[in-house]
């Protein structure tokens, strides 16, 4: 057992914030992440939603963290699980947290201040500080570097994409625009949902002043994740890219299945879905397509 939840302090809670926290299997890091999370001035609301662990989870959550709202999915529903801890968080606004990531203190009010002050923004990320020494996460760096046009008067960088561990979302476009795909599970799920939501008309940032901790999970398997990344991209592709690029795209993963065993399932699994995904197809609008190729042209280029 770890040690005791650690109190709460501050001022009253912020009305305009919750948090939503997804976990599965990962009882002890939950805990830390809880800890931290409850220990927050703006004291938000939390929901955690655990994607049907089989460890301790599910007497420990409700034992240790009683102001904690807990609810175990059935099945493993992956990144749509978020959907269901938005619905049930009714804030304006909900900071998406992992097992393994945590809100610094005041990050959230300010996350809450740009979205009060930026009525078109639906996603603001947040700088990723890894591990023990802190370190920012090399994505955080590219997303500060972002070859988008920024509109006038948005705060920090334009995005296409996020980070859903550490983003806070606005509540009402994300759910119009249906959250995550549940068909995607974890791993580059935020694509598709950012291009939902920049086709509505919404604004996405990142933001290097609003701070969030990241304890990597020792639990993590990675080459099952690069193959779920590579599955989603091309999904991604397929259902709201123009057919030259998806061709293209598909192409470039054939390409390298020969020789790089993740892509090769990736791709297998990409096929196994096109019966769900042509359906669901509706390509992004002009003005959506023409930023996503800066990001893949800025991606081409090395940077």
């Amino acid at each position: 057992m770890a040690a005791e939840p650690i109190r709460t302090t501050g001022p009253d809670e912020d009305p305009r914030v919750g948090v939503v926290v997804l976990t599965h299997n990962r009882a002890g890091e939950l805990v830390r992440t809880l800890e931290h999370l409850l220990a927050l001035p703006e004291r938000p609301p939390i929901v955690v939603v655990d994607n049907g662990s089989t460890d301790e989870t599910a007497t420990l959550v409700p034992e240790r963290f009683p102001a904690v709202r807990y609810v175990r999915l059935g099945a493993n529903l992956g990144a749509a699980g978020r959907n269901v801890g938005v619905r049930l968080c009714p804030r304006p606004y909900v900071a998406l947290c992992d097992d393994d990531t945590w809100w610094e203190p005041g990050a959230l009010a300010r996350a809450a201040d740009l979205l009060d002050a930026h009525p078109s923004l639906a996603v603001i990320t947040g700088k990723v500080l890894v591990g023990e020494r802190e370190r920012v996460d090399p994505v955080c760096e590219l997303m500060a570097r972002s070859p988008l046009p920024a509109p006038p008067g948005l705060p920090g960088a334009p995005l296409l994409g996020f980070l859903a561990g550490a983003s806070m979302v606005r509540r009402a476009p994300f759910l119009i625009a249906g959250g995550f795909e549940r068909h995607l599970g974890i791993g580059g799920e935020e694509a598709l949902l950012a291009i939902d939501l920049a086709s509505a008309g919404w604004a996405l940032a990142y933001v290097d002043d609003v701070v969030i901790h990241h304890y990597p999970s020792p639990l993590r398997d990675t080459r099952r994740r690069a193959r779920v990344v590579a599955r989603n991209g091309l999904w991604t592709a397929w259902l709201r890219r123009p057919w030259p690029y998806a061709a293209a795209r598909t192409l470039a993963v054939a390409r390298a299945a020969p020789r790089d065993p993740a892509m090769r399932l990736a791709l297998a699994d990409a096929v196994r879905g096109l019966p769900w995904v042509l359906p669901r197809r509706r390509v992004a609008p002009a003005a959506v397509e023409r930023r996503l190729r800066l990001l893949d042209q800025d991606h081409d280029n090395g940077r």
